[in-house]
């Protein structure tokens, strides 16, 4: 198992931008497929965005697409979540989750973070 740490969180307000961060401890992300994934109070783990083990292919809920951008440095054994024009219902606990498979995906990553808040107020 990969342990996974995500760092960049914080309170902002609306239209400011954050940049997530997923590392991972001891252990080479390069051929695993990270995820995004937000959890609200009160609400499910819902999917945010995907990218796959050479950062060639990405996916993103329709919420955040044109906002969000997830990219990778396999180098640095790093992804990123760069957040702009933040809204209040982008508040959340935000994890990062990885899997073998290298595909991206929106369901069934085997590694979890511990997440990171992000709280967005106007």
């Amino acid at each position: 198992q990969v342990r996974l740490v995500e760092s960049g969180g914080g309170a902002v307000q609306v239209g400011d931008s954050l940049r997530l961060s997923c590392a991972a401890a001891g252990q080479t992300l390069s051929s695993y497929a990270i995820g995004w994934f937000r959890q609200a109070p009160g609400k499910e783990r819902d999917f945010v965005a995907s990218i796959n083990w050479d950062g060639s292919n990405t996916d993103y809920t329709d919420s955040v697409k044109g906002r969000f951008t997830i990219s990778r440095d396999n180098a640095k054994n790093t992804v990123w979540l760069l957040m702009t024009d933040l809204r209040p219902e982008d508040t959340a606990v935000y994890y990062c989750a990885a899997d073998p498979s290298g595909y991206t995906k929106t369901y069934e990553y085997r590694d979890w973070g511990q997440g990171t808040q992000v709280t967005v107020s106007s």
